[in-house]
């Protein structure tokens, strides 16, 4: 498997835990005390953290939110193609 199927699996996997997330929050919404809906919640709130961490360790962030992770040396968030050029998300 090549680096940009790599990329894209990855970018997969956090559309899919985003999605997740965000259905979550929307139930929680109208369910505030389900105790099985907050440690939903909470599960693939982690998952995400951690698979936008791994993205931004290896190509570099995807949302300012992990731009510190992956800018140690230098501001890195310029050296990905934006979304409307060839190769962004």
């Amino acid at each position: 498997m090549n680096r940009q199927s790599n990329r894209n699996e990855l970018l997969e996997h956090i559309n899919q835990v985003s999605f997740a997330v965000d259905e979550a929050k929307l139930y929680l919404d109208t369910h505030p005390c389900d105790p099985e809906a907050l440690a939903y919640f909470r599960e693939y709130s982690q998952e995400r953290d951690r698979a936008l961490k791994e993205y931004a360790r290896i190509y570099g962030p995807l949302t300012v939110d992990t731009a510190g992770e992956a800018c140690t040396d230098r501001w890195n968030w310029i050296n990905e193609p934006w979304p409307w050029q060839e190769g962004g998300c």
